[in-house]
């Protein structure tokens, strides 16, 4: 099957990416037995979700005897850059800004975290008010 490339993780499949992003390459024995401890998965469900997840670009697999092993291809960091991105491009003007406000709220953001983020916020609106300053 040829790579579905840009496409999300569905939310299973982020917490089998979860799993290899916190442990590390894992071999899919190990893979199975942790996420069937967490979940009602059958091994042929977290199979197929490691092979959609090979498909679409985010786990590569190389073979290790008589064994698969998978490892990262996208730092979680990226992988959830390119969903909020996704998110936000369903987003309109309108949305945008209560939909941030949300997503600030519920995030547990921790003192330092908020003040680079109001950092950030602060040069936005500079950099906007020297648009609106040019026009």
């Amino acid at each position: 099957m040829p790579p579905r490339a840009q496409e999300d993780p569905t939310p299973a499949e982020w917490q089998v990416l979860s799993l290899v992003w916190k442990a590390g390459p894992l071999p899919t024995r190990q893979i199975i037995a942790t996420l069937q401890e967490q979940t009602d998965w059958s091994t042929s469900t977290i199979k197929t979700l490691l092979r959609r997840l090979v498909d679409k670009g985010h786990l590569s697999t190389r073979a290790v005897g008589n064994s698969f092993v998978y490892s990262a291809k996208k730092s979680p960091q990226s992988a959830l850059r390119r969903a909020g991105e996704t998110l936000l491009g369903h987003a309109n003007e309108a949305t945008v800004a209560p939909l941030l406000a949300h997503l600030v709220k519920k995030s547990g953001l921790n003192r330092d975290e908020l003040a680079e983020l109001r950092e950030l916020i602060d040069d936005l609106s500079q950099d906007a008010a020297d648009e609106e300053g040019k026009s």
